[in-house]
C-alpha cells in the first residue's frame, strides 16, 4: 500500500486532530475518570462508520479496523495528571489541579487519527485494534484491557510516547528494555518513645529510619545482578515533631524500579527481608506495605525492526532516533504479557525551552499529531503483511 496517502491524510487533517487534542487538554480526567474523553472518542468513531466497544468499567474502549485472520494492536492512555495546567494558552486545563501533562490527550487524538485514516482505506490486509486504555498513571488500566479481551488474538502491539527530549519530526526506538518495573513501598517504624538525652531506654525511631534509608538502597542492590539496574528510591520520610522527643512512629515511603523481569520477581523478598533485618537490629518493629506496580516494558526485537522500517519509510531514515532507557513505570508492559511489543518515542519539541512530562509546563508541538498517525498507522500495516 503506497505511503503517501497517509501523508496526504495527515496533512488535510492537520487543523481537526489540533482541535481534538486542545479540547480534550482543556478538559482533562483523572485515571478511571475519563467518561467526557471516552464518549467524545466513541462518538467520532461511530459517526465515521466505525462500532467502539467501551470497556467494562465505562472508560476506555477499543475499536477494530478492517478484518480477517490477523490483529494487531495500537494502545494509547486517556487520563491526566493531577497537575495545575501552568500555561497560557488558550486550551488550558478548565480543572483545577488536573492537567494533561503527560502528553496521553496526544497519545489519544494520534490513535483516533489512526483509526479514521485506516477506515478510509480501501482495503487493509487484516484488522488493527485501536485501543484507548484508562488509567495509565493509576498502573491500572493495562489489567482492565485485558480483563475486557481486547488483547485476545493480537499478534503485536504498539504504542508512542512523547518525548520533549527529540525535536518534532524524529522518533526514538531501541531495542530490550525502555522502561522499568515500578513497585511502591511504605515502611512505618514503631517503638515505645522516649526522651532524646536517654535513648538507650527506648527504641530510637528516627535513628532506625535513618540506618534503612541509607543502608537498604545499598544492601538490596548487592542482591541483585547489576545488569538489572536496580533503583530503591525514598520520596518521603516522616517522624516526631519536637527536638528533644524520640517519637513512637515513623514512616518512609518511595519506590523500587529495575529492568529485569527475574529481579523483579525477587525484589520484595530481599526488601523485607533486608528492612526487616536493619530494623530487627535496632530493636524496632516494623510494618513493610510493598504494592507491586508494573514489569518493565521490554520492546520486542522483532517488533523494534519493524518499527524501524516503517519510521524510515513513513518519514525518511533521518527520522529514526536512538532513545535511552527510562527509570520511569509504564503498565504498557502488561501488554506484554501477551504479545510481543514495542514502545517508541514521538519527538514533540518544537524550539525554546524544553519543558519535561509530568510538569505544569508541558507543551507539544502539534506538527507532531500528524507525524504519530503516519506513523502508528504505517507500522500497524506493515506488521500486518510480514
Amino acid at each position: 500500500m503506497s505511503t503517501d496517502w497517509l501523508a496526504s491524510w495527515a496533512q488535510s487533517h492537520h487543523d481537526d486532530l489540533v482541535a481534538l487534542r486542545r479540547r480534550i487538554h482543556a478538559f482533562p480526567e483523572l485515571g478511571m475518570n475519563e467518561h467526557v474523553t471516552t464518549d467524545l472518542i466513541a462518538k467520532m468513531l461511530a459517526e465515521a462508520g466505525l462500532k467502539p466497544r467501551i470497556l467494562p468499567r465505562g472508560t476506555g474502549l477499543a475499536v477494530d479496523v478492517g478484518s480477517g485472520p490477523r490483529t494487531v494492536a495500537i494502545r494509547a492512555d486517556m487520563d491526566a495528571l493531577p497537575l495545575m495546567d501552568l500555561k497560557d494558552v488558550p486550551y488550558r486545563s478548565t480543572v483545577a489541579g488536573v492537567c494533561h501533562a503527560c502528553g496521553h490527550d496526544a497519545h489519544t487524538t494520534i490513535a483516533l487519527g489512526v483509526a479514521l485514516a485506516l477506515s478510509q482505506a480501501r482495503e487493509l490486509p487484516g484488522r488493527v485494534r485501536v485501543i484507548f486504555q484508562p488509567a495509565e498513571e493509576k498502573m491500572a488500566g493495562a489489567r482492565e484491557v485485558i480483563a475486557a479481551g481486547e488483547l485476545s488474538g493480537v499478534e503485536r502491539v504498539f504504542a508512542l510516547h512523547c518525548d520533549p527530549r527529540l525535536q518534532v519530526g524524529r522518533v526514538g526506538i531501541k531495542l530490550g528494555p525502555i522502561t522499568a518495573a515500578c513497585d511502591l513501598i511504605e515502611v512505618k517504624v514503631s517503638g515505645p518513645g522516649g526522651h532524646t538525652a536517654r535513648p538507650h531506654l527506648t527504641v530510637d525511631v528516627v535513628d532506625t529510619l535513618s540506618r534503612i534509608a541509607v543502608d537498604a538502597p545499598g544492601l538490596l542492590a548487592r542482591r541483585t545482578d547489576v545488569r538489572a539496574r536496580l533503583l530503591l528510591t525514598w520520596g518521603a520520610i516522616q517522624a516526631g515533631d519536637a527536638p528533644n522527643a524520640i517519637p513512637s512512629e515513623g514512616v518512609l515511603k518511595g519506590t523500587v524500579r529495575v529492568l529485569d523481569h527475574a529481579a523483579w520477581a525477587d525484589a520484595e523478598k530481599q526488601f523485607r527481608s533486608i528492612v526487616s533485618d536493619i530494623a530487627a537490629a535496632c530493636g524496632a518493629d516494623v510494618e513493610i506495605n510493598y504494592e507491586r506496580g508494573v514489569p518493565p516494558v521490554i520492546n520486542d526485537d522483532a517488533c523494534v525492526e519493524l518499527m524501524r522500517g516503517s519510521i524510515a519509510t513513513e518519514l525518511g531514515a533521518d527520522a529514526v532516533a536512538r532513545t535511552n532507557t527510562s527509570m520511569g513505570g509504564e503498565d504498557f508492559a502488561w501488554y506484554g504479557e501477551h504479545a510481543p511489543m514495542a514502545m517508541a518515542r514521538l519527538g514533540v519539541h518544537g524550539g525554546g525551552t524544553m519543558h519535561d512530562i509530568h510538569q505544569g509546563s508541558f507543551d507539544i508541538d502539534e506538527r507532531a499529531l500528524g507525524i504519530g498517525v503516519r506513523v502508528l498507522a504505517r507500522t500497524a500495516l506493515d506488521a500486518l503483511t510480514t
